[in-house]
């Protein structure tokens, strides 16, 4: 199983880790490395996350490394990572 991020996914990671650097580089260094750990993980336990509480129905997952979700959905032999928003938002739901 490989994990891969949808391109508006990675925009959205890649905005974080530039957030987390303008006040601390260390801690967006050490965020990154979190993340790496935690979706390496998925390649291995793709169903480890847990159903995103707002919507249950629906068949995507979500991993917390604090202060962000990573919402994914797992299609064929790809985990697909396809949002990374910051704890404090609120998710609507997606298009399936």
């Amino acid at each position: 199983m490989k994990v891969r991020f949808t391109p508006s996914a990675r925009v959205q990671f890649l905005s974080a880790l530039a957030y987390i650097r303008q006040d601390n580089p260390r801690a967006a260094v050490q965020f990154r490395e979190r993340v790496g750990t935690v979706l390496r993980r998925l390649e291995d336990f793709p169903n480890s996350g847990r159903v995103v509480p707002e919507f249950p129905e629906l068949p995507y997952r979500e991993v917390v490394i604090s202060p962000y979700r990573f919402f994914y959905r797992v299609k064929g032999e790809i985990v697909w990572i396809v949002a990374v928003w910051h704890g404090a938002q609120l998710p609507e739901q997606p298009l399936t």
